[in-house]
């Protein structure tokens, strides 16, 4: 069996979250970052996730914790996949109820990305019911408790355990990713790039790769990817999105999209302005 379905949504009474609920089977999930927390519930087989340098597990049961700017993948590890239930929490959202619950100052990170707590699991499991079906209380309420319960797994920490801040990294790359920021429609070649920032090609691409995880090509991909977010929100039509990041065409979006979020970038929008019992559905 190798039908893949994937529901993204937002719900009304949860700010700064997203949800998703996916059952994936060949879907490969490229190497990227969430501005936020990525907390998934994992319902079924098996996910395998590349994270901090080591190739992570998580089977039925498990709770996956990505932190902030931390690079890392997503795919099968078994032949029949995995379904799974996925939060997406803002830095905003996190950092504020675990002052509300008095933790110690600092932005909570989770030190462990596979955890088994089957409390945990067992609220994630019922705010994200909530989300589809819920009303704006039992919704709210319900995430308020999932997220103190998965709060005894973090310890509160300076945004320097996540990825680099950019004034930690080398001039060299900061100034490589200004560049590339300010070209999204016609970036240098790594060569123009690296005369830029006055260092070697093979230099900046090496520096590039260890400050931020990723190579210059992927990174401006995510870079395009997370502009395309923000003008899908604001209602845009993918092709015109498309246009306005870079990317060749809409097929060209929609594959980078995919690959980063899990489902279309025309899903997304219709999803994202179709109010909090509704998403999309993608099956294959």
């Amino acid at each position: 069996m190798t039908s893949e379905v994937a529901h993204y949504w937002s719900h009304a009474a949860l700010p700064g979250v997203d949800l998703l609920r996916a059952r994936f089977v060949t879907h490969r999930f490229t190497r990227h970052t969430h501005d936020g927390y990525a907390i998934a519930l994992i319902e079924s087989g098996v996910e395998e996730f590349e994270y901090g340098g080591s190739v992570e597990r998580a089977g039925a049961g498990a709770l996956g914790l990505v932190n902030p700017g931390v690079v890392h993948s997503g795919y099968a590890g078994v032949p029949g996949g995995w379904s799974y239930r996925v939060l997406y929490p803002s830095i905003e959202v996190m950092s504020g109820i675990a002052a509300d619950l008095g933790a110690p100052p600092g932005t909570p990170y989770f030190p462990e990305p596979v955890v088994a707590d089957p409390e945990a699991a067992r609220l994630l499991r019922a705010v994200h019911r909530s989300g589809e079906h819920g009303d704006a209380l039992a919704t709210s309420s319900l995430f308020r408790a999932a997220v103190a319960s998965l709060l005894r797994h973090a310890r509160p920490s300076g945004r320097s355990a996540f990825a680099p801040a950019p004034d930690s990294m080398p001039e060299a790359v900061r100034t490589a990713r200004e560049i590339l920021h300010e070209n999204l429609l016609d970036p240098p070649s790594l060569e123009s790039l690296a005369d830029g920032v006055g260092v070697g090609a093979f230099r900046l691409l090496r520096a590039f790769r260890t400050a931020t995880g990723l190579p210059p090509h992927a990174y401006l991909n995510q870079v395009r990817v997370r502009e395309a977010r923000r003008l899908l929100d604001a209602g845009l039509r993918p092709a015109e999105v498309a246009a306005r990041t870079g990317f060749a065409d809409q097929a060209h979006l929609t594959r980078h999209f995919k690959r980063t979020v899990g489902v279309p970038p025309g899903a997304y929008r219709d999803a994202m302005g179709a109010g909090p019992k509704h998403g999309t559905e993608r099956t294959r």
